[in-house]
């Protein structure tokens, strides 16, 4: 096996005061190593203050300085969070010194007298590769922390539909287009309201970054917030639309929506719910077959300060269901070569899933799309699946498969 040979610095500065000692320590390193560039610094604040320690790869620091007591020095340039390594230089009768030095934080120390220009470049090499391998372990621990921390951040973002004690039930997917993110643009919830009317909403915020995350979710805690403190139906879209203008980065920016409401009687003789499209693709009545409740749709919110959006009243049977989704689901590799598989391949691949358990639903209907598509679709997706009780195909809570839906 090929030993491993650390790779060679470049630049060493040496702070020593003895000229003695510098033109012996210059001499050693030429010997051995004739490119290596060396400068001299003759104090420890000549160092930090003139931001020496930017420009090398090592630093052999004599401990006995002017201006310096015992590990002050080394202390103030490890301090200066550089990325240099350290190695401490000391006399005859200090080896307890540079013992102390190391661990103080020094990759090394050497004894003045003891060493050749071997020695001092082989000290020289591997005190730069075990810097470089802490700092290297240093980044890669704060990108963990900082990736946790967003992670949690994000997985708080996803909501939990608050419909306890309603007639309703929900399963939802959600996948975030952005690698290595768990939230973007799209976002679901579903609520039961102070009258006892479960409101439910999917949007798409235009664009993926991190900007229409943070967005997406202000908009989802904003409706959230307007549906429990009462504010009526008709009156929802255009108040979030005020949000929206008011905290979008970029006045250009969109966002489609499509919101249900279903009565408290759902599911009784002669139950409905509301559904309203801002830009949206429609809702989906799943039962008895799959068919769009394709009500009237109205401009995406924020392109026009006095848009509108009719309601279309679609009826509830007494075993219902309810599909909203966002355009990521449709907008991939449909089983027409050359053609998405939009709203009409959706149809038929529910069609084709009528005797998938609706826990399993919302999961399958991805799989689905990522077969026709040939991998994962590049866009959001976020589905919310809305049902009776008592709709057909739940499963019994031991036979439940989540399978990515939350």
């Amino acid at each position: 096996m090929t030993p491993i040979v650390p790779a060679a610095p470049s630049h060493v500065l040496l702070v020593e005061d003895d000229p003695g000692d510098v033109f012996l320590v210059r001499e050693l390193l030429a010997e051995v190593d004739p490119d290596l560039h060396v400068s001299v610094a003759e104090s420890v604040s000549e160092v930090v203050e003139g931001e020496l320690l930017a420009r090398c790869d090592c630093v052999l620091l004599d401990l006995n300085l002017p201006g310096s007591n015992g590990l002050d020095g080394l202390r103030r340039i490890l301090q200066a969070q550089s990325a240099a390594a350290v190695c401490v230089l000391t006399g005859l009768d200090d080896e307890h010194l540079g013992t102390a030095a190391v661990a103080a934080g020094a990759q090394d120390y050497l004894v003045k007298g003891k060493v050749d220009g071997q020695v001092l470049i082989r000290a020289v090499r591997y005190a730069v590769e075990r810097r470089r391998a802490e700092v290297s372990l240093l980044r890669l621990r704060e990108e963990e922390l900082a990736a946790a921390e967003s992670a949690r951040l994000e997985r708080g973002l996803l909501p939990s539909p608050l419909l306890a004690s309603s007639p309703v039930r929900a399963r939802s997917f959600y996948r975030a287009g952005r690698t290595g993110s768990l939230i973007g643009g799209d976002f679901f919830d579903a609520v039961l309201g102070p009258t006892g009317t479960v409101h439910a909403i999917v949007g798409d915020v235009c664009g993926h970054g991190p900007d229409e995350a943070a967005l997406g979710a202000l908009l989802r805690v904003s409706w959230r917030a307007l549906v429990l403190a009462g504010v009526d139906e008709p009156q929802l879209l255009p108040k979030l639309q005020q949000v929206l203008v008011s905290e979008r980065h970029n006045p250009s920016l969109f966002t489609t929506v499509c919101t249900v409401a279903i009565r408290p009687d759902a599911g009784g003789p002669g139950s409905e719910a509301l559904v309203r499209l801002a830009g949206h693709p429609p809702a989906v009545a799943l039962r008895p077959g799959p068919r769009p409740a394709a009500s009237p749709v109205g401009l995406p919110l924020g392109v026009a300060v006095d848009a509108s959006w009719e309601p279309m009243t679609v009826p509830l049977g007494p075993e219902w269901a309810l599909l909203l989704y966002t355009d990521g689901l449709i907008e991939g590799k449909g089983p027409v070569p050359g053609e998405p598989l939009w709203e009409e391949g959706l149809l038929e691949v529910l069609e084709q899933e009528r005797d998938t358990d609706l826990e399993r639903l919302p999961a399958r209907l991805v799989e689905r799309a990522q077969e026709f598509n040939g991998g994962p679709l590049s866009d959001d997706v976020a589905i919310l699946l809305l049902s009776s009780d008592a709709a057909p195909g739940d499963p019994t809570p031991a036979d439940a498969v989540p399978g990515g839906a939350r």
